[in-house]
């Protein structure tokens, strides 16, 4: 099996999308392609970031996965293609790959040098559709560009750890679609800092004391029911790893969620402070 998985900001409303997956078709009809998300904030190299670095581990070994977030051919933003933890990622070198850099060295990244072997008014998808069925078919990095050593990083992308050791300042790195507020400050992280201490997380006037285990990580007895914990904040590690701030049943229509009833925005600073 064949995956290449599609993350973009180019929504649903145009053709956009469709007309990725009829090109991808009809470079290598046997891919499978699925699509992680398509509703990125236009050019928001953060989210698509984390998006791709929580989505990628659910695929198998193998799969190329294609990110078309400002993806415009500059001198600033490469176009390259990454093989990375056994997978394959192909984007515009603008630090959308950094997050995932910070974990785990590269195996090989190449600069995708094909842009003058293919027709006259090629896009920058066309390229990456070219390079993503090429290595979707097994082949090889090399033949569609030059090997290259490093890639961009995105600084704001990495949490920053007082000299003290006494505190770890991040900030909002992604909201979804039910108001959580997902921070860029890791678990893996926060246990390396921590070294068996308490933490406290504090944002804008707030504090929450601990992390729970799960949204429904609450005291149940005869007083209290679940229910009675509705609208409570928390705050998680996550499936991807990453704190994250929430609102327990959250629902914009209801009891509100972490964006509205807690005033975060995308990159508000979230700091964990240490016992």
């Amino acid at each position: 099996m064949s995956i290449i998985t599609l993350t973009t900001d180019f929504g649903l409303k145009d053709h956009f999308v469709g007309a990725l997956k009829g090109k991808i078709i009809s470079g290598f009809n046997d891919a499978v392609i699925i699509d992680i998300s398509h509703d990125i904030d236009l050019f928001n190299v953060s989210e698509a970031s984390y998006i791709i670095g929580a989505a990628y581990s659910s695929f198998p070994k193998g799969t190329v996965h294609l990110i078309g977030v400002d993806a415009e051919l500059t001198k600033e933003n490469r176009h390259i293609a990454m093989q990375w933890n056994d997978h394959y990622f192909i984007c515009a070198d603008n630090g959308i790959l950094s997050m995932l850099t910070q974990k785990i060295v590269p195996q090989k990244i190449v600069e995708i040098n094909i842009h003058d072997r293919l027709p006259s008014g090629s896009t920058e998808m066309d390229v990456f559709v070219t390079a993503a069925c090429h290595i979707a078919k097994g082949g090889s990095l090399s033949v569609i560009g030059k090997e290259i050593s490093e890639i961009k990083e995105m600084n704001e992308l990495v949490p920053v750890v007082a000299a003290d050791n006494n505190s770890i300042k991040g900030y909002v790195a992604y909201i979804d679609h039910f108001g959580n507020c997902v921070t860029n400050i890791s678990q893996k992280l926060v246990k390396e800092i921590a070294k068996g201490r308490d933490f406290e997380i504090t944002f804008s006037t707030k504090t929450i004391k601990s992390v729970r285990k799960g949204y429904s990580d609450f005291t149940v007895n005869e007083r209290f029911a679940l229910k009675d914990y509705e609208g409570e904040k928390l705050a998680i590690f996550n499936e991807a790893g990453f704190i994250e701030i929430a609102i327990y049943r959250s629902n914009p229509s209801t009891v509100g969620t972490a964006k509205t009833l807690l005033g975060l925005k995308f990159r508000d600073v979230i700091n964990v402070k240490f016992k």
